[in-house]
């Protein structure tokens, strides 16, 4: 889908004002440095004093997320502020808001960080999700329908990459689960048969003008994507259908930034997963294979500038690099570098752990079934194990 060529040239912010960012791990990172190309500093708030992204920030304010010291700084010294993960407190973004710019809006991303929120706005919107349960009591679990079993057991909050999720059986599974996890509030969802996952990244601006990438297909490790290949294979329809959903959701939630929306797709049908008020893990391909990043993409929207061109200018395949590929030491690199169409990646995190994302690399070339077969290639040669 082509970019709106619109801009807010009453609210449009230029460079070299300063921008402000929530968040320093990679995907603030990316955002730094496509803001940077754009001529814009940018002020990072993040509690890691060796975050990705504060490395390479003009400042980092090594503070906590409601830290209101630092927000009032943050405020102070920025035109506009946004975030680079959908955990930054709300609170925090509705109290930036009353002195400056912020985008993302708190409201959106509440709806977001929350997934009974996130279910309860999917059902209230009308938009395709699964059967599901909201799990704040031993008594809701006795009373859950019979056709949430078998199923996934999410805690509503601060749960990602697997982390903070069960899948049962039955009943007495569910309990065992939810008390394992905290006897915190949870959605319980039914199990769906998978076909596929995919996902669709997009940029909204403030008028309502909106620019979709493609759409990525998605498999993930252990709860944590593993390979995006774009574009997607599906139908031409089902794509269509994945991005006009997507659409919606933005409007939805009058949403302003980069949006990322992961589907399931069963038996044909596309269902709903979840939404990431940010800029996306399967969207990384974008720096390499599109005329516009999702990070530049960021960036304007932020700002009120024009949203760029989305389109895809080469077959790409995407593939993590996690910590454990550290535990004997530097992987050798070499085995990547060397291989034409490769593009590495790495995020600059000063600590290695199992499931920790340290970096990607993106394949590209002309025809999408050698560039899957040479990712795969890469993926084994640098020590992937299935």
């Amino acid at each position: 889908m082509p970019a709106a060529a619109r801009a807010e040239p009453s609210t449009m912010i230029a460079a070299p004002a300063t921008l402000g960012l929530l968040g320093g791990g990679q995907l603030g990172r990316f955002f730094v440095q496509a803001a940077h190309e754009l001529g814009y500093s940018v002020w990072v708030l993040d509690p890691d004093p060796a975050s990705p992204a504060g490395r390479i920030a003009d400042r980092h304010l090594v503070a906590a997320y409601d830290d209101r010291v630092a927000l009032d700084a943050l405020a102070t010294g920025c035109a506009a502020v946004t975030t680079e993960f959908e955990n930054v407190p709300a609170p925090s973004l509705e109290y930036l808001a009353r002195s400056v710019r912020v985008r993302p809006s708190a409201a959106a991303v509440a709806v977001c960080q929350d997934r009974i929120a996130e279910k309860t706005f999917l059902r209230d919107q009308h938009l395709p999700h699964g059967t599901f349960a909201v799990i704040r009591s031993e008594q809701d679990l006795a009373t859950a329908p019979p056709n949430v079993f078998p199923g996934i057991l999410k805690v509503a909050r601060f749960g990602y990459d697997g982390k903070g999720q069960a899948r049962i059986a039955t009943r007495d599974d569910a309990l065992a689960a939810w008390h394992k996890l905290g006897r915190e509030a949870c959605v319980l969802e039914a199990l769906l048969p998978l076909d596929c996952e995919v996902s669709v990244v997009l940029a909204r601006d403030a008028a309502g003008g909106a620019a979709c990438f493609p759409v990525a297909e998605n498999s993930h490790r252990h709860g944590i994507l593993d390979v995006s290949i774009v574009p997607a294979r599906i139908s031409a329809t089902l794509a269509e259908s994945a991005r006009q959903c997507a659409l919606r959701i933005a409007a939805a939630l009058d949403y302003v930034g980069t949006l990322g929306v992961e589907f399931f797709v069963s038996r044909g049908a596309l269902y709903v997963n979840e939404m990431a008020p940010r800029p996306h893990n399967s969207g990384h391909y974008t720096l390499d294979a599109c005329a516009t990043s999702q990070y530049e993409q960021q960036v304007r929207a932020l700002c009120g500038v024009p949203l760029g061109n989305p389109a895809q200018t080469s077959p790409a395949v995407m593939v993590n690099l996690l910590g454990e590929l550290w535990s004997a030491g530097e992987p050798q690199w070499s085995n990547l570098l060397a291989r034409p169409g490769l593009k590495l990646h790495l995020y600059g995190k000063h600590e290695a752990r199992p499931g920790r994302k340290m970096g990607h690399f993106t394949v590209l070339g002309p025809d999408l079934a050698q560039v899957i077969e040479s990712a795969m290639a890469a993926r084994a040669a640098i020590g992937i194990r299935d």
